[in-house]
């Protein structure tokens, strides 16, 4: 990138604590960034990524300090800037993409206005109807469906990657010169990540912004930038091409970033093989539906199905994976499992005990033995108790152990997960999102589960940091026997540690198969949608060009009739209008809900074997 060409360049900048002259948390980055180009950064969680993001418009915070550099916006040094000059480029010439939508916007305010509000703010002279109107405009451009209708919609209505394609028009509405986009696709699901992309590449070229992409995953990386920055403790060690960096690396560090990236297509790639143990839990046509207020009326009310007639057994000793887009029922069922809460039409038994049967008392000395380990690794953590005492709460509340015997648990369980003992006594502030995990995983051992049910655990990490976490989870379930569900949208780990897996779509179990054979031979439309989507430098037998899906999801309050993913299945039959498809048990093994199994000539190991 040439330096006459360079919209952005960034000399010799240096970011370190206030308090520790030694400490560099950027050591010296320069780069320059020229119009309609993508520069990817990439780096492992502490490598100096989001604090680069933020230096370069001038947002460090406390203790964050700059201790040398500069950064020049279209030949602007933008540290001598005044602070309304400074305030014309931040956000108007400089757009800013955060990973964590939810939490960008006030939940007490509709999104368009919100975005109204932000535009009008930096464009001085623009009527409130030539804001709307440009607001609505971009909505259009991001595809948001119904976008006069969703302007008027607050923040919580929105799933996750709708609400990123909402920051995205944040970003844009002021047409930015630079777009600095940091781990935005981290969080979300394989197919809305694909398109975000996707539509990324299409602004790009559609307005020659200049990009800065920052991501802890190469493959993502790969498919959009056009040169690539490796971060490693605040230093650039080595910038290429893509292709020159992933097969002609230079530096040991980057070696190390390519070995660890899980693998999932190849002649010797082959995920866990499923077992034929006993069923741990049985979960037999579960349906949980919600009532909610229906817009405009009084007491109207819509039907929100999240889950629709989930069977499923769990084996003892397995992985099972449970994969889908956002929306598809995922957490719904993941609190179901949990009995946090309870269908209102089938049954779930753990260890044969039908758990609607049991008493309060009975419950609660069941819930030993299965426990929930969330997402997000900073809110699940209570602040002000110190790190011990959080791990020993689960032994506090079932009661019956002694003073000296929670300790010795405890530390027992820090032991386990790999937490420093020094940290015992310690708050979680300063902690990073694993050693919070770690905490997380420490708690749920220390009542020595035999089932764990993981709801998105990991997403909020980066690869180097999932797969320590996996290789502890294989060793603790080696060494303790549990048995654990692993909800994910990050088909890589799936595929890397689940014995079998089930594909949901709006409430319901599409596709259930042994890892695979649906990663190999997928049978349902819709299982070949989210492998067509799976970021990876693997040869890709999933072509997105044929199987990505656009758009998301009819909405759970108004399913369509028969099959519920006609409406976007590339190959629906006349029949799919009408007629729901039943669930097939296929020779082999596995299930799979869908037409064209009847109507196809199937592979030998796909060919029908009964109704369910």
């Amino acid at each position: 990138m040439s330096g006459d060409k360079a919209i952005l360049q960034v000399q010799g900048l240096s970011v370190g604590l206030r308090n520790d002259p030694s400490a560099r948390i950027l050591d010296n980055v320069s780069f320059e960034l020229g119009a309609g180009k993508v520069l990817g950064v990439i780096g492992e969680a502490g490598s100096g990524k989001t604090v680069l993001a933020r230096a370069i418009v001038r947002g460090l915070t406390e203790p964050l300090t700059y201790e040398a550099g500069q950064v020049f916006y279209g030949g602007d040094d933008i540290s001598s800037l005044s602070p309304k000059r400074l305030a014309d480029i931040r956000g108007n010439k400089i757009g800013y993409i955060g990973s964590n939508p939810a939490g960008a916007l006030d939940p007490t305010l509709p999104v368009g206005e919100q975005i109204v509000e932000k535009l009008l703010s930096v464009s001085s002279g623009l009527s409130r109807s030539a804001a709307k109107k440009r607001v609505l405009e971009v909505l259009f451009a991001v595809r948001i469906p119904s976008a006069e209708v969703r302007f008027h919609e607050y923040p919580f209505q929105f799933s996750g990657g709708m609400m990123q394609r909402v920051m995205i028009v944040d970003a844009l509405v002021t047409n930015p010169s630079v777009l600095i986009a940091d781990n935005i696709t981290q969080a979300l699901d394989v197919t809305v990540a694909a398109q975000i992309i996707r539509l990324i590449q299409e602004l790009r070229d559609k307005f020659s912004t200049a990009i800065l992409f920052i991501s802890s995953s190469l493959p993502v990386v790969e498919t959009i930038a056009d040169e690539v920055l490796v971060l490693q403790q605040g230093k650039i060690i080595e910038q290429a091409t893509p292709s020159i960096l992933i097969n002609a690396p230079q530096h040991d560090y980057t070696m190390s970033l390519l070995a660890r990236l899980p693998r999932i297509w190849g002649a010797d790639i082959s995920g866990p093989e499923a077992s034929d143990a006993p069923t741990l839990m049985a979960i037999e046509d579960v349906h949980r539906t919600y009532m909610v207020r229906k817009k405009g009326t009084f007491r109207g009310m819509n039907a929100v199905q999240a889950v629709r007639g989930v069977t499923l057994d769990i084996r003892e000793g397995e992985n099972i994976g449970i994969v889908g887009e956002s929306g598809c029922g995922k957490s719904t069922l993941t609190r179901l499992l949990a009995w946090l809460e309870t269908p209102e039409q089938g049954t779930i038994r753990f260890a044969g005990e039908d758990l609607s049967r049991l008493s309060r008392q009975e419950l609660t000395k069941l819930r030993q033995s299965f426990q929930l380990l969330l997402q997000d690794p900073y809110s699940s953590l209570p602040s002000r108790m110190a790190v011990g005492r959080i791990i020993a709460e689960p032994l506090l509340i079932h009661g019956s152990f002694k003073k000296r015997e929670i300790r010795d648990r405890v530390l027992q369980a820090m032991d386990e997960v790999g937490l420093d003992r020094a940290l015992e006594n310690q708050l979680t502030v300063g902690l990073s999102a694993g050693q919070r995990q770690r905490i997380n995983i420490a708690r749920a051992l220390v009542l020595e589960p035999r089932l764990l049910i993981l709801d998105e655990t990991l997403s909020a990490l980066d690869q180097v940091e999932q797969s320590k976490l996996f290789e502890l989870f294989d060793k603790l379930q080696q060494k303790h026997g549990f048995t654990y569900i692993f909800i994910s949208h990050d088909m890589a780990l799936v595929r890397k540690v689940c014995h079998r897996v089930a594909v949901m779509y709006l409430g319901r179990i599409v596709e259930l198969a042994d890892n695979n054979a649906l990663f190999e031979d997928p049978v349902h439309p819709y299982s070949k949608a989210l492998l067509s989507a799976v970021p990876t430098l693997d040869d890709h037998p999933f072509k997105a060009q044929e199987y990505l899906l656009e758009g998301e999801p009819p909405s759970p309050v108004d399913i369509p009739t028969g099959c519920s993913f006609r409406s976007r299945c590339p190959v629906a039959l006349a029949k799919c209008e009408t007629n729901d498809p039943d669930a097939r048990v296929l020779v082999g093994g596995g299930q799979v809900s869908c037409h064209l199994v009847d109507e196809n000539q199937p592979a030998p190991n796909y060919q029908i074997a009964a109704a369910v």
